[in-house]
Order: structure tokens, then sequence, then C-alpha cells
């Protein structure tokens, strides 16, 4: 693909080395990948030497380590046995005939046949026809999924049959099954995953056991309304065109009557501009509903059926949808004992209108309406509800039942008076009628009725709390009121200049005397160590001063007695030093 130029000699010199490890290697793995890149040097430098002189020999080693099952071991001294190195044995065996200096005899080569015909007798199946192939766990190796486990069976498989006479005899169907497999994963989230799935879609495209041709339908929902056509497409697995073949309908049943079918073998038209198998349109006993159409491939040439897999008889389910026509709806308020009809009034759900009645507990509610498809047949579906909601918002749900061409309720309102928590006033009237297959389905406020029901006893349940609205606590939050304290009473200004001038009056009076006093440094001490003692003494006293004014400024008494505590203690410590100096000094002074 990158058409890189690789120096021969470096290949001769790999090619000698993946030789010499094919030789020894004891392991599948080491087999497999030397194999494999004996291979690829084959296919990027044709006058390499990579032809193996002892190919039977290497073809016995890989043989037996296969399993009376189909499956193959890692080694010989593994006794699990695994379905994914079969996969990566089948691959290394195609590898060994292709690099093979002589043919491979042709013994061994239908026994590893056979062995594939095993393997395949213990491929799962999902319920919808897809069919893979499982890894149990083997001991010290990383564990397969079965994506990986069957991407390298069908790696292997095909690898194998491209370069082996004869036909290997594997069913047709599980060959579909595979691609469907592949086909129905999506796009995995896994780079590895994706290439797997890629690379075995791309190998059953072309193999030479059975190509497999897959039926789709772009749309499974048709509109009696719009009036759609059913399309279907035969394609192999990567989109490639289809042999000339005919798309029948052998049978199309609806799920609520399996028996009788509705469509009996139909043949589809094709229309060569779009590549679509098209039925013009559905028959006239095709209702609304959900149907069962059963497809069947039939390939044109005969020799076409040893090549292509079809898959027999391919079930698709189909939705069939309609506007559904609601007539005749009519809601009465009775009298309980005698049965005769107090308020009556005709309805007409496509409308706006609303309604408006009033009732007690002695007496009853009566709805009624009648649902048709359009091919006129009745029409049952799957949510017909009849909703009470109270101005409190306690809501109450009836399911409306049918009875033959009619859909009808009863509200007797003494026998509900406990449901309806005896609450009298008003509560609006809502219907909801609904199906996956009905284009019109609705939600429709009919109206209100007022109810006027009795007093609740004493231990009557009561109503239940108003739900709360889930969105009620992402909405604005009541204001908080700060509080503020009213600012404590400051003493006159006058007293505050007073205790400032007092505070401030020992240092000035340090200062006074320090002027008083004079500088006097002929006594300073000229040694170091002395000196040193001096500069650190006076240093400290200077510290204290300027922490002085850092607690008027900033701290805090708690931390300006700490901090003098420790400066306190260094000028005792260097104040004692220096004036020891001094007075050894002085007494030498004295004594001379």
């Amino acid at each position: 693909m990158l058409k890189c130029n690789v120096n021969g000699e470096v290949l001769k010199d790999i090619a000698s080395g993946l030789k010499a490890t094919v030789h020894d290697a004891s392991t599948l793995l080491d087999i497999y990948y030397s194999i494999g890149g004996l291979v690829l040097i084959k296919d990027q430098d044709s006058k390499v030497d990579v032809l193996l002189a002892d190919a039977d020999g290497i073809f016995q080693s890989i043989k037996a380590l296969s399993q009376s099952d189909g499956r193959w071991r890692y080694s010989s001294d593994n006794p699990e046995s695994s379905t994914y190195a079969a996969g990566l044995a089948l691959e290394a065996l195609a590898g060994v005939i292709s690099l093979a200096s002589s043919k491979i005899d042709q013994s061994k080569v239908n026994i590893v046949k056979n062995d594939i015909v095993k393997l395949f007798d213990r491929i799962e199946k999902y319920d919808d026809g897809n069919f893979y192939f499982d890894e149990k766990f083997v001991g010290g190796l990383e564990h397969q999924d079965s994506l990986s486990t069957t991407s390298s069976v069908v790696r292997g498989v095909t690898a194998f049959a491209a370069l082996t006479s004869g036909k290997i005899n594997l069913p047709g169907d599980k060959i579909l099954g595979l691609a469907k497999f592949f086909l129905g994963i999506g796009v995995p989230g896994d780079a590895k995953d994706f290439f797997n799935q890629v690379e075995a879609l791309a190998f059953l495209e072309n193999n030479r056991i059975s190509i497999p041709l897959i039926l789709s339908i772009p749309e499974t929902v048709y509109s009696l309304t719009k009036k759609g056509q059913l399309k279907v497409r035969v394609n192999t697995v990567l989109g490639s065109a289809a042999p000339p073949l005919t798309v029948k309908i052998v049978r199309a049943f609806s799920t609520a009557a399996k028996d009788s079918a509705i469509i009996d073998s139909k043949e589809l038209q094709y229309d060569q501009k779009s590549g679509f198998h098209v039925l013009d349109a559905f028959l006239k006993n095709v209702d609304v509903g959900t149907y069962v159409f059963v497809f069947e491939i039939v390939l044109h040439h005969a020799d076409s059926e040893k090549v292509y897999a079809t898959g027999g008889q391919i079930h698709v389910p189909i939705y069939v949808t309609g506007i559904i026509e609601v007539s005749n709806a009519e809601i009465v308020v009775l009298d309980s004992d005698l049965g005769s009809a107090e308020t009556q009034k005709m309805l007409d759900l496509g409308g706006n209108d609303a309604l408006s009645l009033s009732a007690n507990h002695l007496q009853k509610l009566r709805f009624s309406f009648q649902l048709a498809t359009p091919r006129g047949q009745v029409f049952k579906p799957h949510q017909a509800l009849l909703k009470l909601r109270h101005e409190t918002k306690v809501e109450h749900v009836f399911v409306v039942g049918n009875t033959g061409k009619k859909f009808e309720i009863i509200l007797d309102f003494l026998g509900l008076v406990e449901k309806l928590f005896y609450l009298s006033g008003r509560y609006d009237i809502e219907l909801t009628i609904g199906d996956a297959v009905m284009e019109n389905s609705f939600l429709r406020l009919l109206g209100h009725v007022e109810l006027d029901l009795p007093e609740a006893p004493e231990k009557a349940a009561r109503p239940p709390l108003p739900p709360v609205d889930p969105y009620s606590r992402y909405g604005p939050k009541a204001e908080i009121i700060h509080l503020f304290r009213a600012p404590e009473k400051r003493p006159p200004q006058n007293l505050s200049l007073a205790f400032l001038g007092l505070t401030l009056l020992p240092f000035i009076g340090f200062l006074v005397g320090l002027l008083r006093l004079g500088v006097n440094l002929k006594n300073f001490p000229g040694s170091a160590v002395p000196a040193t003692f001096g500069i650190l003494f006076h240093l400290g006293i200077a510290a204290v001063l300027f922490l002085y004014v850092l607690f008027w400024l900033k701290l805090d008494l708690f931390t300006t007695l700490k901090t003098l505590g420790l400066l306190g203690a260094f000028l005792m410590f260097v104040g004692h030093r220096i004036l020891s100096h001094i007075a050894l000094t002085s007494a030498k002074l004295k004594s001379a």
C-alpha cells in the first residue's frame, strides 16, 4: 500500500532467521508469526528465497497440535484447546502450503478439511440467526472475545480454502450467519475489534467456500396513507453487486393471525436504475398492523448456487401504518336508578370543542366511540385510556374496553367515591388513544365534569400529596435577606487620642534617652566574635522596635507577645555575651 523500498539483503537476512525459527519453534504462536512473516516477504520481494524445504514436516508439526473437535492447542505442553488457536493454525497451514517447495500430501489437506467441518459443528447461534464462535478461557493466555475468535476462524478458514483444491463442505447458512454477525455488531469502539470486523468481512466478500448475499430493506415501516413501496436490496457483505437473481415473497402473514397468509408467492420487480427489488403497492387485504414477510432469493444460474450463499427463507418484520378513523364518540350522564340519560352529548374527537358536564355520586358517566382502519376493519389500539384529573392535581386513569365494534366505559360514581377520595369539584376529562401503527395517535382534553360527592367519613383514605415537580429544584430560590448588626459605639475622639499619646510615651522616652546618652563607638569590640555579638544585640533591639510598630499596624496582642518572647531570649543571650566582654575588658584596663 505504501510502496516502501526495502533493501533485498535485509529481507534475505530476515527470511533466513524466520525459516530457522519455524524449524526450531515449539509453540503455535512462534510458528504462526514466523510463517506470516515469510508470506509477507514473499509478497514484498519474489526474489527472496522463502520456500520451505521441509514443508511436510512443518505441516505435520502444526497438525499435531489439533484436537478431535476441530480446535487447536497452543503447544504440546498445554492440554487446553482453543477455538481462537484453530484460526491461527489454519492460517499458518495455508502459509505453509503457499511456501512449500513441493506439493503437500493431499491426504493431510483432506484431514484438515475434516477438522474444519468439526470446528463448525461447535459454532454457536443467536436467536436472530447470527452465527459466531466463542472462546473458553485458556489459562495463562489473554482471553479472546467472540469477535476476535470468530474473526480468527474466518481468516484461517478462508485462507486455507483459497490455497487448496476442492471444496470444503460447510453449510451456506452458517457462512451467511457469520456475515450477519459481523454486520450486526455496528462499529466497535476498539480499533483492534474494528480491524478484525472489517478484515473478516473482506475475507467473506471473496472466498472459495460460499460468498454470502445479504438481503436488506431500507425501511421496515410503510404507510397506507402515503402508499409507499416495499423495496429490497441484495448485495455482498461489502456492498458489491449480486449476480442475476430474483427476490420472492414466499409468504406474508400478520403476527395476530399467523395461519392466514395475506401474500402468497409474489415476485418482486427489479428496478435496474435503483438496484432495488420493488413491490409496487400493497394488496387490498393488507391493513395496518405488524406483519412478517418471508423472502427468498432465487439465483438465475445454477452455477451461482455453488458460489453464493443465500440463506434460504428470510423472515423480516414489517410494520404497516395508517390513519385510524374515530367516529360515533358519545358521552352520557345516566341516572343510576332508572338508567335513563340525563345529559347526552356527541363529540368530534378531531376538533377542539370542550364539553361541560355535572353529576353527583348517584349517577354514572358513559363514554363510547368507534375506531376503524383505512380498510374499514375494527381497530384495537394498544392504549385506550380515560383520565380524570381533579383540580388538586389528583389523577385517576381508567382503561377503555371494547365490546365488538365499540369502545365503551361506564364510570359508576357511587362505587368510585372511595377511589376518588370523596373529592368534589371539577374534574378534567382526558382521552388517550395510541398505537405503534396508528399515525394519528392523540391525547385530547374532552372537557370537564363537576362532581358532587358526599363528605368523607373519618376513616376514609386521604388523597395523596401533589407530586413534586422534579424541575422545581432548578428554579429560582427564595431570596436570602441578610441581617447586619449595628456597629458598636466607639469612644470619643479625644479619649482615643489621649490613649494613643500614652502608648507612644514610652517609645518617645526611649528615643529621648538615646539622644541624651549619645553614640559612643570607642568601646565597640574590635575582635570578630565580640563584634558579631554586638551587632546582633543592636539588630535585636531594632527588631523589637520594628515589632512594636507592627503591633499597632497589623499584629494582634498574642502574636506580638509570642514573637517578643523569642526575640527576648535571643537578646538576653547575645546581650549577656557582649556585656561580659565589655566587663572583662574594663577589668583588664583597671588592673593595668
